[in-house]
């Protein structure tokens, strides 16, 4: 069922519209096969870039969409609800451009930026360790200064598109303490860079998620983004943003498992009535819509707040919180509106339930949400 979305423009209206043709052509027709098989998608990524869909939020200076985020949120929440890994690898994607776009020297954006916001190079951001997840001030992975520029040891974990991507944006320590730590605009090929196989995960099979090991490999110094030191800054200054991107995916997640759980209720009959006419089945789908609905809410006040200058980290943690617990709920009762159906693969919301699992543990868990919430609280 296509949302009926309040949008701030016929631009963007437009754009929905272009991005609901190319995920029902795209993904739709490819996901079960690539989510069953554990295998990459490849070329997709470029189709996505070259619709204009990976840049949208970055100025058109530099080849991006100049949307605004109210508006990439929604496009994000429409490729979720076709495949949520092609979504998540999309808002990490535009993550990873964060701190080029807005931390880099002029000549930095201009060599780099356009081939990004194109999607001729791919993303990952590279913040997470063994030992350093929630607490990323804890980080060890070093940047030790050489001639000409940085070698680069130690190891990175959950990487997103991790030996896929061509580019990540890279925490590393430059310097002891919390204000050691320095970001990279680091190649994808690089000598000395290596990855693991792919973890095995409980879903999102499509888009590999690696753990990285920098043994020694050397990077120009005109990779260092911004100022030595400033990495804590620049990752934090990217994740409310992220969170949002999260957020969006969650929704359309949600969305879909609730599309299928609705369908199913008006086409099966049992003791001679449809499902939905069952008060108990119909109530149910009352609170999933409820709850996809006031997911897609949350994000959008937080976008908004953001696309008008205004402070938003604390409502972006809140819709991160509340958008993947309402993923994580509405595609669990999609199974049990499906029955014994729902928990075969004969349909995709056991999947949905798989898929929205991590989406209350990437971007800062939840608990790390309630944490950022309650100290925004503390007189």
């Amino acid at each position: 069922m296509d949302v009926d979305r309040l949008l701030p423009t016929p631009e963007a209206a437009d754009l929905i519209a272009l991005t609901r043709e190319i995920a029902d052509k795209e993904l739709a027709p490819r996901v079960e096969e690539h989510e069953r098989a554990e295998s990459y998608p490849e070329g997709l990524f470029a189709t996505l870039g070259r619709a204009g869909l990976l840049g949208l939020v970055y100025p058109e200076e530099y080849g991006g969409g100049g949307q605004p985020y109210e508006v990439y949120l929604q496009v994000l929440e429409e490729l979720a609800a076709r495949w949520a890994s092609v979504a998540v690898a999309t808002s990490v994607h535009t993550l990873a451009c964060h701190p080029l776009h807005a931390f880099g020297t002029e000549e930095q954006k201009k060599r780099w930026l356009p081939a990004m916001l194109a999607g001729e190079w791919i993303g990952g951001y590279s913040l997470s360790e063994p030992g350093a997840g929630s607490d990323a001030a804890a980080l060890t992975c070093k940047a030790e200064p050489v001639v000409d520029g940085y070698r680069i040891t130690g190891t990175k974990a959950w990487v997103t598109h991790g030996g896929k991507a061509d580019f990540y944006s890279l925490f590393a320590r430059t310097a002891p303490g919390p204000h050691g730590v320095s970001c990279f605009l680091a190649p994808g090929a690089v000598d000395g860079l290596g990855f693991d196989p792919p973890e095995r995960k409980m879903g999102l099979h499509a888009v590999p998620t690696a753990a990285a090991h920098w043994d020694g490999a050397l990077l120009d110094a005109d990779r260092l983004i911004g100022t030595e030191g400033q990495g804590l800054a620049i990752a934090f200054s990217a994740l409310d943003c992220g969170r949002l991107g999260i957020a969006a995916c969650a929704t359309g997640l949600a969305q879909a498992a609730l599309d299928v759980a609705v369908d199913y209720a008006n086409e099966r009959t049992t003791f001679g009535r449809r499902l939905v006419d069952h008060q108990g089945l119909g109530f149910l789908l009352a609170d999933m819509t409820a709850a996809v609905d006031s997911a897609r809410a949350t994000y959008l006040d937080a976008a908004r707040r953001r696309d008008l200058g205004h402070t938003f980290g604390r409502q972006a943690s809140v819709a991160k919180l509340v958008a993947t617990d309402a993923a994580m709920k509405v595609t669990t009762d999609a199974v049990q509106v499906l029955g014994g159906y729902g928990y075969t693969r004969d349909f995709p919301v056991e999947r949905y339930m798989r898929e929205a699992k991590i989406m209350q543990i990437f971007e800062g868990t939840n608990q790390i949400q309630r944490l950022v919430i309650s100290r925004g609280l503390a007189a």
